[in-house]
């Protein structure tokens, strides 16, 4: 029996009254599916679905020396980001192993919301508090004033619209600009973690069923569905991209995770992991670490992460992430592999599931892209 119970959202009630499954996730009670997991994914895929991601980890970065700090505790540029964006970075140790994944939207001048993943929202609060030495910025524990919805998939840019009238074909990916939606006040950032269009709302926790409400009734047109942590992580993993705990952790950095784009050198002053990461990029170029890679399936067997990936009965790698694919019809996941194996198309490779090698294509990431 745990001794902390889980936190709950602000639209706890709501979930249950819908059916919901839930789940324990990062120490909050969380929907993993309201029916099928299939059906959510493919309402994303096609029209729209909504999601409760109230869970994530809003810090809020104030002051003159706001930029500086952001500058000196993230490996990204974040002075250059322009007033309305947004940027996708990471924070890591000095050693370079990577802490999170963040995306930091700039509010203001001087006003900036760091969104960290759940699982790690007190572990990034505690870095920037203590990397905020010296700088004149404060760093504000927000998790408590936001509720955050997301509506995402090809339907979503209308069902927004007949409720704001911000700008939304204005509104860029990785942009955020503050409007009213069905009334309530917002920050409405366009992205997500799907693949798809789609937008985040960040809400007071007061209003938020009001807003989930709203947007239930304006999507029901046009098909749009409450959707689960299970389909998300899915579209995510569809989408080819990483999620904390499994493609990114404390043992690899931004380089060896095959997004060393994100360390920004050439910014100006000191930051947190600036020497090791230096090494870890000039390691990377010299012998590369290994790839992170998609595998597709050629038989039904679901791989799962931790399972070794093989060739000709020697270890070359190890999966992150595995499920089916509801787009592609099959089992896929996200591997790191040797780098003589991780060319598309590599032959005999395998993923050992309980004992037996079961074939498996190498393919480059993402394993979906949408059509713009």
């Amino acid at each position: 029996m745990s001794s902390t119970t889980p936190r709950h959202t602000a639209l706890d009630a709501l979930h249950r009254s819908l059916g919901a499954t839930m789940t324990d996730f990062a120490g909050w009670d969380m929907p993993l599916r309201y029916g099928s997991e299939r059906d959510e994914h493919t309402a994303v895929r096609t029209r729209a679905g909504l999601f409760d991601l109230s869970h994530m980890g809003e810090i809020t970065v104030t002051g003159p020396q706001a930029a500086a700090l952001l500058n000196h505790a993230l490996v990204g540029n974040i002075a250059s980001v322009g007033v309305g964006r947004a940027r996708y970075t990471m924070i890591c140790q000095a050693d370079g192993g990577i802490l999170d994944d963040l995306i930091v939207y700039r509010l203001a001048e001087t006003e900036y919301m760091v969104v960290a993943n759940a699982s790690n929202a007190q572990v990034v609060l505690d870095a920037l508090v203590e990397r905020a030495a010296g700088f004149d910025a404060e760093v504000r524990d927000d998790r408590d004033a936001y509720a955050l919805i997301a509506v995402q998939g090809p339907e979503s840019p209308g069902i927004l619209k007949s409720l704001t009238d911000a700008d939304l074909d204005g509104l860029k990916y990785y942009a955020g600009l503050p409007g009213t939606v069905a009334g309530v006040p917002a920050l409405i950032a366009r992205t997500g973690y799907t693949g798809e269009d789609g937008f985040e709302l960040f809400v007071a926790p007061a209003d938020a069923e009001r807003l989930w409400q709203a947007l239930t009734e304006a999507g029901a047109p046009v098909g749009l569905v409450p959707c689960g942590l299970s389909c998300r992580d899915t579209l995510r993993l569809e989408a080819g991209m990483p999620l904390y705990g499994h493609e990114l952790t404390t043992s690899l950095t931004p380089f060896d995770a095959g997004l060393g784009r994100v360390v920004k050198f050439e910014k100006e002053g000191d930051f947190v992991g600036r020497e090791a990461l230096t090494e870890a990029a000039a390691r990377a170029q010299d012998n590369p670490p290994r790839v992170l890679v998609g595998l597709v399936a050629e038989g039904r067997r679901i791989p799962r992460a931790g399972f070794p990936v093989v060739v000709g009965g020697e270890v070359i790698g190890e999966v992150t992430s595995g499920a089916p694919s509801p787009t592609l019809g099959k089992p896929i996941a996200m591997a790191y592999v040797d780098a003589a194996h991780a060319v598309p198309g590599s032959a005999g490779v395998g993923v050992d599931i309980r004992g037996t090698h079961e074939p498996y294509e190498v393919v480059a990431l993402p394993f979906y892209k949408r059509q713009k």
